[in-house]
């Protein structure tokens, strides 16, 4: 199954394949001809309510797409008859299986972690030792399996065992294992190996080499602010070194890089100048992230070679099995929604009844103010073009993902069409002009006059109505921009689905939520109709419902009143998650978990404000790291972030409910002290925060020892404005660290 990772020669093929070997010599273009295939081999594994197979033969294996119930076991020697697979050189499509004899599967190989990633025993029965990490029992519709996480010598591996027996499952969590299974291949959506599977027959063939008697459900309670106390890796990942075209790139966080049909997520802290187009080299780590092939840690070396990448003009359906994940392409939409946010401006948008994002993240924000927002009119026609991104992963069965598409620049965005000509004005217009006609016909006489004022009656009824419901339409689509309470549009969007059906009742059941709307107490004995609440995720957000039985005089389907209703509540949900998100980034800091620049300063103006109203003080402390260039220096930014993640910790216990505790940026705090008397309660207060370095700090097993530089600033004693308070409490933090007789070693390794 590995093996379309590389191509042999190709060599002239006569009549059917007749050997295992003969599979493998084919190059892929052969293979991808479906050819004939007719061979004797040895059954190593066999899935009874599966399609899965695999048998060697002479040394070499293959895996065969067969039927379920074919009742072979391991060690019977069989014919396949069928035809070549059109991704995988030795993979055969088997059309009918004939059992020759019995006996015993062969001697499993002895494996390591090396040749297993390298595709080196692509589909061979192997025996490899382990440590169970996790143990589960999943099902894949009537076949259960126990699915076990491992970690061999050199990386980690899984293994699905036939059975649910839970005795058998409940003795493997931390055992020492040897293993024997098939080897078979993990993939993403572009068919790129993303890990490795060992496909075990039964419990029989795991052997328990070391059992652990403490059960896990008895082991002592951690606290959750303490768990990463368990935290231990021993990493010998090899770095390796890619080269491509940048299709995207988020200086200070990551880039894309494509080359052809392949493209791969990189990340880096480099923040230089890097033009789109331009090829690189990336030197990194490889890791698979949610099962995608991901470059970690990665140094950027420039050629100053110019090859641009064309995008790929795709659709919804194209996009969504993740066969172009991280590739560079262009799609159109419809405006459903724009949100503006202080890190990214986002469109939601709709292809072909689905929804998805395309998103532009604002560089590194500085006293530059944003540039305004790329006018894009809801309902208008765009086409976005950028790298596509799958939000959770992706499904090398080709199953649709959540993607959004992520934009370089507003030149990325385009408007293609302006919102549909059918509005309100239009068609109030559209009613005045028929009016006018019908009472110039009137004149022709009073038989006639008497016959098109019932037309037009009718018409103009008609038409207000559907202008009734264009009118809330745009109002609810103004609320959800505006921010207006969620429960408040939802029930504006089923009032909205009930006027175009004639009144009838509905309602919109929120999953895990309220039920809104107007909803019958009795309705489980109604003929009710429902639409699902559609989400990016693929998950539903709820259902709409209405009474069909009432569904007369309706101005549309009821299939299309719920669909459009679904829609907009869809919008409404989305954007008011998305809303959450952005505020809560814009006040907290994503490192360490609390408060950032901006909510301090926002609450300082506030204590400001509140103590000249009252006549009040409070105080300033200001709290810079020492010596914290060298953590990074020695050991590196992802110890140098643990540090300051277990300081901000050791510190937020010391804040008292109406004290504000904020990162300012890279090793520099400040805390708001809101309720004090004097400057000596500031001071103890501040003294607490000093203790905070007394105990070392374990970082990536080593204990380092901290300190840090506190200077305090008192109002209005020391200032009465914001800048004044931070400038006094900072010039006394500098005087601090310069009083110091020398300066501290931050880091004693023990």
């Amino acid at each position: 199954m590995l093996a379309l990772l590389t191509r042999p020669p190709a060599r002239a093929a006569t009549g059917p394949i007749t050997s295992v070997r003969a599979l493998h010599e084919l190059s892929g273009e052969q293979a991808s001809e479906g050819l004939p295939v007719r061979l004797d081999a040895t059954v190593i594994y066999y899935d009874n309510k599966g399609v899965d197979l695999f048998v060697e033969d002479g040394g070499l294996a293959s895996y065969i797409f067969t039927r379920p119930g074919e009742k072979l076991v391991p060690g019977e020697r069989i014919r396949v008859e069928g035809k070549t697979h059109r991704d995988f050189r030795p993979d055969v499509v088997g059309e009918k299986i004939t059992v020759l004899g019995h006996g015993v599967p062969p001697r499993p190989v002895e494996a390591d972690f090396g040749r297993l990633i390298r595709a080196q025993l692509d589909c061979m029965r192997v025996r490899v030792r382990a440590q169970v990490r996790s143990a589960d029992i999943v099902r894949d519709g009537e076949q259960a399996s126990v699915y076990l996480h491992l970690l061999v010598n050199g990386g980690y591996i899984e293994a699905a065992v036939v059975g649910d027996d839970e005795r058998f499952r409940s003795q493997l969590p931390d055992a020492q294992v040897e293993i024997t299974g098939a080897v078979a291949g993990k993939f993403d959506s572009k068919m790129q190996l993303a890990g490795i599977v060992l496909e075990v027959q039964g419990p029989p063939d795991v052997t328990i080499l070391k059992r652990v008697n403490v059960p896990l459900e008895s082991l002592p309670l951690t606290p959750m602010d303490e768990i990463v106390k368990g935290y231990y890796v021993l990493d010998q990942t090899q770095r390796l070194r890619v080269r491509g075209s940048i299709t995207y790139f988020e200086p200070g966080t990551a880039l894309v890089l494509q080359q052809g049909a392949k493209s791969l997520w990189v990340v880096t802290q480099y923040e230089g100048n890097l033009p789109l187009g331009e090829v690189v080299d990336a030197v990194g780590f490889p890791d698979v992230p949610n099962g995608t092939l991901t470059l970690n840690q990665s140094q950027i070396y420039q050629t100053h070679r110019q090859a641009p990448v064309s995008a790929l003009a795709a659709n919804y359906a194209e996009l969504a099995p993740g066969k172009h994940a991280f590739d560079l392409v262009s799609i159109e939409g419809m405006v459903l929604a724009t949100v503006r946010g202080a890190a990214q401006d986002e469109y939601v948008l709709e292809s072909g009844g689905h929804l998805f994002s395309a998103i532009y993240h604002h560089p590194t924000p500085g006293d530059t103010p944003l540039p305004a927002m790329k006018a894009a009119p809801v309902g208008s026609m765009v086409r976005v073009t950028g790298v596509c991104r799958m939000k959770y992963g992706s499904d090398p069965l080709g199953a649709p993902v959540a993607f959004e598409i992520l934009l370089r620049s507003f030149d990325d965005l385009r408007v293609i069409a302006r919102p549909s000509w059918l509005n309100v004005g239009n068609l109030v217009r559209l009613v005045s002009a028929l009016l006018l006609v019908v009472m110039a016909i009137g004149m022709w006489g009073w038989t006639m006059r008497r016959k098109v004022q019932q037309q037009t009656t009718a018409m103009a009824k008609r038409v207000e109505a559907e202008a009734l419901i264009e009118r809330r339409r745009s109002q609810i689509l103004e609320d959800i921009n505006a921010g207006r309470p969620l429960a408040e549009v939802l029930e504006q969007i089923t009032s909205l689905v009930s006027l175009t059906l004639g009144g009838a009742s509905c309602w919109c059941q929120v999953a895990d939520g309220a039920r809104l709307g107007n909803c019958p107490a009795s309705f489980e004995r109604l003929h009710v109709i429902r639409q699902e609440i559609p989400s990016q995720s693929g998950e539903t957000h709820g259902e709409l419902c209405a009474d069909s039985d009432r569904t007369v005089g309706h101005q549309m389907s009821p299939a299309d009143a719920l669909a459009m209703g679904a829609r907009l509540a869809s919008v409404a949900i989305e954007t008011r998650k998305l809303y959450s998100d952005l505020v809560h980034r814009s006040e907290y800091d994503l490192l360490t978990g609390i408060h950032n620049r901006f909510s301090l300063e926002r609450q300082l103006k506030t204590l400001i404000d509140r103590a000249r109203q009252d006549a009040g003080i409070f105080g300033l402390i200001y709290i810079d790291l020492d010596d914290f260039k060298h953590v990074n220096d020695l050991y590196g930014h992802q110890a140098g972030d643990l540090y300051l993640q277990e300081i901000a910790s050791r510190m937020t216990r010391q804040v008292r409910p109406h004290d504000l505790l904020a990162r300012l940026g890279g090793d520099e705090f400040a805390m708001l002290v809101a309720m004090v008397r004097n400057r000596v309660e500031v001071e103890e207060i501040a003294g607490r925060l000093k203790l905070c370095f007394d105990d070392p700090f374990l970082i990536d097993g080593k204990n380092l020892a901290g300190n840090a530089s506190i200077g305090i600033a008192l109002y209005p004693q020391d200032g009465t404005d914001a800048d004044g308070l931070l400038k006094v409490a900072d010039t006394r933090m500098y005087a601090s660290k310069l009083a110091k007789n020398r300066p501290e070693k931050l880091m004693a390794v023990v």
